[in-house]
């Protein structure tokens, strides 16, 4: 069994003077006299703002401290150091739940759900509730070691696999997931079914073989494919050349932060809170975005996409489908990856739960914890 070692965040005074030095000498580009310049990319005034508040007001030992708040360990899985937080929560070690972050994204998207689903009586909540938490950082992003070539969501689900049952000692648990943390969740599902009882997702990433059938799965793909080739150049440069953007990124903070930022507001239910600072806040956006750039993992994060396609990709052979039950949360402000009609995704996965929920978008854990907590007690209570 590998051993598991206490890990504590720690980022040197001298690398973050570094990354601040940077973030203040950076030669702006020629910038668009235009209305919206969220539509030519990460919008100047936004990035500036942003930048501003970086080197001036944002407090990284503070952030430090926050992010050191839950226990958190490595333990050695097959060629990798997987770094997760493990929460035993008022469940005391009999109801395991396995949560899964994406990219642009990071373990840190559920500081704002991870107490609430491991002591819920502490928010009025009933300790029957509770879950013991594991949330762990994807293979080459943040405090997880980097692997040697892109590797996707098929081999991380077996990485994870492991990391509960044989390194915790789970011999069942559950899972949850949104965005790459969807497609591991469901390869855990796929793959993983004796161990990984149930998932739920707040992304449906699988496709049915034979494709989109009936006018309404054949509309949801049109305009799929639309949305696609107005917000889908990201998806597009790093599934197929990741290291374009690599270079590009590398010594850059505030090129790794337009980046990352253009993907949260054009990924985010801003409907109700119009602006990305009411919806998250600028602190929490630069904790996310320094994970990225102090572990120098903004590279092998854009890698992650190439493994989709080394892997074989999202389609299953004929007959083919998830079986283990399966939730999902249609979060309705996710304008890229809308979800399809349920007939399609019936296709693919054992549909056990379908909850539309009344906002809320791509990163729903970090955007809209209240809810996203509810609808994972629910989902559980309900197996």
């Amino acid at each position: 069994m590998s051993t598991i070692k206490p890990f504590e965040v720690s980022w040197s005074e001298a690398a973050v003077t570094a990354v601040l030095d940077r973030v203040r000498a950076y030669p702006w580009p020629p910038i668009p006299d235009v209305p919206d310049g969220w539509a030519y990319g990460c919008d100047a005034g936004y990035l500036q703002g942003l930048c501003d508040h970086w080197t001036k007001a944002y407090d990284w030992r503070a952030a430090v401290a926050d992010l050191n708040r839950f226990p958190q360990f490595t333990a050695r899985v097959e060629d990798y150091d997987l770094h997760f937080l493990h929460v035993v929560g008022e469940a005391g070690g009999k109801r395991p739940l396995i949560v899964t972050h994406g990219w642009p994204g990071s373990h840190y998207e559920f500081w704002g759900a991870i107490e609430k689903l491991a002591f819920p009586s502490r928010f009025g909540g009933k300790p029957e509730d509770a879950f013991d938490l594991v949330v762990p950082s994807l293979p080459g992003f943040g405090f997880s070691s980097k692997p040697k070539r892109p590797i996707g969501q098929r081999t991380t689900a077996r990485l994870f696999n492991t990391l509960m049952t044989e390194v915790l000692g789970y011999p069942a648990y559950l899972a949850q997931g949104g965005d790459w943390g969807a497609m591991v969740t469901s390869w855990l599902g796929r793959d993983h079914g004796a161990q990984a009882k149930a998932i739920h997702l707040n992304m449906l990433g699988f496709r049915p073989h034979g494709g989109p059938q009936g006018e309404a799965e054949i509309g949801w793909a049109t305009k799929q494919a639309g949305m696609m080739d107005i917000m889908g150049a990201y998806f597009r440069l790093q599934v197929s050349k990741p290291q374009s953007i690599a270079w590009m990124g590398a010594g850059n903070p505030v090129g790794q932060a337009a980046w990352i930022i253009e993907r949260f507001h054009d990924w985010s239910d801003l409907s109700r809170k119009h602006t990305l600072d009411e919806a998250y806040g600028k602190d929490a956006l630069l904790t996310n975005i320094m994970i990225y750039v102090i572990t120098d993992s903004f590279a092998t994060g854009a890698w992650y996409y190439r493994g989709l396609v080394e892997e074989g990709g999202l389609a299953f052979e004929p007959g083919e489908r998830c079986e283990t039950p399966t939730a999902f949360a249609n979060f309705p402000g996710e304008p890229l990856y809308q979800a399809p009609p349920r007939s399609f995704a019936e296709r693919a996965y054992n549909i056990t739960r379908w909850t539309d929920m009344p906002r809320g978008g791509h990163f729903a854990a970090m955007e809209e914890p209240d809810l996203y907590v509810a609808e994972v007690r629910d989902w559980a209570r309900g197996l």
